[in-house]
């Protein structure tokens, strides 16, 4: 956790971007570390813990990293807590919380309210269409015999 906490200090000191820094580890070793990038990559998800995923699943080849815990320096925002359930990391370490990072201007309460509502209901306007259409990459994936599942 102190690695995470170092990272998330020296991305502020560094201007890469936000004050957060993310490490993944497997039984001890460490896979991969991520600084919060956004503001120096120009990408919205480039967060600490998308970027150490994206290194780990790089340095592993695949998409998995069961058996490997995360340690990061704030408690994840919804996008980077998805990432972390698909990449199937077993165990999520914190230290700050969301209230903390809130009060040092990054507030995801915005998202998490967000996230409950059903889409009609959310600030960002939601309209489905082509539904039929859509399906069809479904039945496509469905019938796929090679298809590697996740």
């Amino acid at each position: 956790m102190r690695r995470a906490i170092d990272l998330a200090r020296e991305g502020v000191a560094q201007a890469l971007g936000g004050p957060f820094g993310a490490v993944i580890a497997r039984e001890g070793e460490v896979l991969a570390v991520g600084q919060n990038r956004v503001t120096s990559s120009g990408d919205p998800t480039a967060h600490a813990e998308v970027v150490a995923i994206r290194a780990a699943c790089e340095r592993v080849g695949g998409f998995s990293l069961e058996g490997c815990e995360i340690y990061a320096s704030s408690e994840p925002c919804p996008m980077c807590l998805a990432a972390i359930h698909w990449a199937r990391i077993d165990r999520l370490w914190f230290a700050c919380s969301r209230e903390d990072a809130a009060d040092a201007g990054f507030d995801d309460a915005l998202l998490y309210d967000e996230l409950a509502l059903e889409p009609d209901r959310r600030r960002l306007p939601s309209a489905q269409l082509l539904r039929d259409e859509a399906l069809a990459s479904f039945r496509d994936w469905a019938a796929k015999a090679d298809r590697i599942p996740y």
